[in-house]
């Protein structure tokens, strides 16, 4: 598929915002749009097939979001992160996820520690086969924050989700991150079946920190290209 293709948008008109942002997220995501590049409308109305105002407000959007940022006569580029930003990310997703877990053991239904062990088949299937594994590890935390019960803590993880993404994706770029990344979503999930609060939270701590290492290494290998 050509990198035009894929940033293509279907013609519906209800959903065609909605389609250029989830475009254009994606292909942030993907690097297929690399951090510090600049994002000229008139380039994306040609890539998506749809209109200026439509790529308006789906860059608006994504400014939102933190994936995107508005820079002073030079217009819109896609969001750098550095390390020390990433560092500071990492290390409030492990505070936030500790507390997730210990949420998760201590509140959730048996209907939830079932969905969050499916939620954790899928990543291990998708793992196995070489796949791409950030939507699957969405809903298995999607699981997990249920779980918890805690409306507050999953608010304000949702306003970190799409810079969190970034570095998600990024991580998972390091060989055998994914591998790694699976055992210890694994982890997680016998320490939450074997109803054992503390070693969840210290499980989601110890995923996250090993995330930030591979992190990390790849924004180091991202510089120096």
């Amino acid at each position: 598929m050509t990198r035009a293709n894929a940033l293509r948008v279907e013609r519906a008109p209800a959903l065609i915002r909605s389609q250029v942002v989830e475009n254009l997220r994606q292909a942030i995501l993907d690097r297929r749009l690399a951090p510090g590049q600049r994002l000229i409308e008139r380039e994306l109305v040609e890539l998506t097939g749809v209109s200026r105002t439509s790529v308006r407000e789906a860059l608006r959007e994504l400014a939102a979001e933190g994936l995107v940022t508005a820079i002073p006569n030079k217009g819109m580029v896609v969001t750098s992160v550095s390390a020390e930003e990433a560092r500071q990310l990492y290390q409030v997703r492990s505070v936030l996820e500790g507390l997730a877990g210990r949420l998760f053991v201590e509140n959730a239904t048996a209907a939830q520690r079932t969905a969050l062990v499916r939620a954790l088949e899928r990543v291990e299937r998708l793992t196995a086969k070489g796949s791409t594994v950030l939507a699957a590890k969405d809903s298995f935390y999607d699981v997990l924050f249920e779980g918890g019960g805690n409306d507050a803590l999953r608010v304000v993880v949702g306003g970190l989700h799409a810079r969190v993404s970034v570095l998600r994706s990024l991580s998972l770029s390091v060989p055998g991150r994914a591998e790694h990344s699976a055992k210890e979503l694994r982890a997680i999930v016998d320490a939450v079946l074997a109803g054992d609060a503390d070693a969840a939270a210290a499980a989601c701590a110890r995923h996250v920190e090993e995330a930030c290492r591979a992190g990390l290494i790849a924004l180091s290998e991202q510089d120096s290209a």
